[in-house]
């Protein structure tokens, strides 16, 4: 047991940076990629016994949370409906999470346009423009072949483009 939390404390300190910045490009808030990440690692020392190595660490980690993450926003989705708040300005909340960021507009839009993606396109999106992940790392992580990728980036991009050129 104790060589299995030496390696769970490895795998904290190597992934814990690049997994919050995973899940704060899709949630946005600080606090939420920071619950998540508690989430993503407590179900990672539970499901580490029975690891079988089928995939890479990596693979496993980022498939946990994008899980997490996925099931997050289908949860805030429904508490925003059911609470009559609109989809937009959870998108304006998502987009803007930061009163200490002080980037430039065309970074806000840039965020703007991403939050309002589809959680997926948003998703894939963000592990190939910001994580630079390869189109087979992301299919190892979603189950989603690589033209499906291909094909969801290009769609994400495209939107993304549109709405930077609509906001000018």
């Amino acid at each position: 047991m104790q060589e299995l939390e030496k390696y769970f404390n490895q795998l904290v300190n190597k992934y814990s940076e690049p997994l919050y910045w995973h899940v704060r490009t899709m949630v946005g808030s600080h606090e939420d990629a920071d619950d998540l990440l508690q989430d993503i690692f407590t179900k990672a020392w539970k499901a580490l016994p029975s690891f079988r190595g089928d995939s890479d660490v990596f693979t496993w980690l980022w498939r946990i949370a994008t899980n997490e993450t996925l099931s997050h926003l289908r949860k805030a989705r429904v508490r925003a409906a059911l609470s009559f708040t609109r989809i937009d300005d959870e998108a304006e909340r998502v987009s803007d999470p930061d009163p200490y960021f002080d980037g430039n507009a065309a970074m806000k839009n840039l965020r703007k346009a991403i939050a309002s993606l589809p959680d997926k396109q948003r998703m894939v999106f963000s592990m190939r423009y910001y994580e630079d992940l390869s189109y087979e790392q992301i299919s190892g992580i979603t189950g989603t072949s690589v033209g499906a990728l291909k094909a969801s980036y290009h769609i994400a991009y495209e939107k993304v483009k549109q709405l930077l050129l609509d906001s000018d």
